[in-house]
């Protein structure tokens, strides 16, 4: 027994294409003309369809669901507008730094440790004799 190979036209192609554009179905496009390819409308559609594919996400959550979403997105926000004060903050201590090196005109050593609640106190006696 010997497999049929079937050949669409262009035409033929469009005139599903069209038909699907219409409001029919793939499904019921692919009973209605033989076609028994999987995707071949499919692959039709994506080719020829002015519009594409017809399909409308429906996200369907509970409230706890949406709530979570909702606090989740908040969480980001916060972390977010914190990542750019500490990059602020992170600027702000290199310029204060390359001025300092500029005054004295040699290098100040960085601490290997992070500054921690904002300017070290001997920076700021520092600045302050300036």
């Amino acid at each position: 027994m010997t497999d049929k190979i079937k050949r669409y036209s262009e035409a033929f192609r469009r005139q599903v294409v069209a038909e699907y554009e219409s409001g029919l179905g793939i499904t019921f496009l692919q009973k209605k003309y033989g076609i028994n390819g999987g995707t071949t409308v499919q692959t039709w559609i994506k080719k020829y369809a002015k519009q594409g594919f017809r399909h409308e996400i429906v996200r369907i959550q509970t409230a706890e669901e949406v709530n979570r979403v909702k606090e989740l997105e908040k969480q980001v926000k916060d972390l977010e507008q914190a990542l750019g004060k500490v990059t602020l903050e992170k600027l702000k201590l290199e310029s204060i730094l390359e001025e300092l090196q500029g005054a004295q005109g040699e290098e100040v050593k960085k601490n290997a440790a992070p500054l921690s609640g904002g300017s070290s106190p001997k920076l700021g006696k520092r600045l302050e004799a300036k």
